[in-house]
This record gives structure tokens, C-alpha cells and sequence, in this order.
């Protein structure tokens, strides 16, 4: 695996350098050790979003970045940031990265998809409207919302 350092953090933006010609795609996911979230390693997914030129490319933190270093350790997953998706994905709660965060264990699902996918064409997109059912009785009644648009709910 492709291996940098971290030349600068600013917040939950960090700078890793790699070495001439190994520089890592936009969205790859990168693994750093942090101390500060415990004692695994490579517990800090951190996602490529631009290359700065001179081998660096400047990644944004999934987590906090409190106890990075300048000239700690890097990996370069060399794929991007996956998320687990089917059935058994229903009803949990999962962080960005994928994880379960419900207390419920591992998700256990047979697929996982990456997070930057192409969108679907135009032929596979439904053009029938469908009412979208929020479950509450007084806007499904007398203000229905069109499912797949963008709405606002104000309660109060």
C-alpha cells in the first residue's frame, strides 16, 4: 500500500504528502492513526478532494483531527470511502463511514457501494408522481407532498 505524511492539519482539513508518481485519485480514502480517538490504528478515514501539485494532495477529515502531527503516517486505501447497502441496512444507523453507530453490531450486509457513484441516466429515472406518505395524517390529507422532490416541514 501507498504510504505519506501529513504536512499540515487546519481544522478538519489535512495536507499529506506522497512520494513522486504515487500521488492517490480524488476520493480515494486515506487511513491515519489518531491517539485521540483511541487506541486502534488507522482509526482516521480522511478523503482526497484536491491535489495541490508537489506530491500533495489535501484531504477532508470523516472525524476529528485533534492529535495529528506533521509527519505522521499515511495510507492510501487506494479505493474510495464504501458504504454497506441492502436489506439488512434497513433501519440501522450507519456514520459516514459506513460503520453501525446503533449498538445493534455489524451490519452484515453482502454488498457495499462507494459513496461517489455516477448518476442513474435519464431512462432509468421514474417520471410518474407518487404521493409521499410522511405518516402524519394532517399533511397527507390536506398537503400532500410529491415524493422524490424537495420539501420543507416546518413544525412548531
Amino acid at each position: 500500500m501507498n504510504k505519506g505524511k501529513i504536512t499540515q492539519v487546519i481544522g478538519p482539513v489535512v495536507d499529506v504528502e506522497f512520494e513522486a508518481g504515487k500521488l492517490p485519485e480524488i476520493y480515494n480514502a486515506l487511513k491515519i492513526t489518531n491517539p485521540s480517538l483511541g487506541d486502534a490504528e488507522w482509526n482516521l478515514v480522511v478523503e482526497v478532494a484536491q491535489h495541490l501539485g508537489e506530491n500533495t494532495v489535501r484531504a477532508i477529515a470523516m472525524d476529528s483531527t485533534d492529535g495529528l502531527v506533521r509527519g505522521q503516517d499515511v495510507l492510501d486505501t487506494e479505493k474510495q470511502i464504501v458504504m454497506p447497502v441492502g436489506r439488512k441496512t434497513l433501519g440501522r444507523i450507519l456514520n459516514v463511514i459506513g460503520e453501525p453507530v446503533d449498538e445493534m453490531g455489524p451490519v452484515g450486509a453482502e454488498l457495499e457501494w462507494g459513496i461517489h457513484r455516477p448518476t442513474p441516466e435519464f431512462t432509468e429515472q421514474s417520471v410518474e408522481v407518487q404521493a409521499f406518505e410522511t405518516g402524519i395524517k394532517v399533511v397527507d390529507l390536506l398537503a400532500p407532498y410529491a415524493r422524490g422532490g424537495k420539501i420543507g416541514l416546518f413544525g412548531g
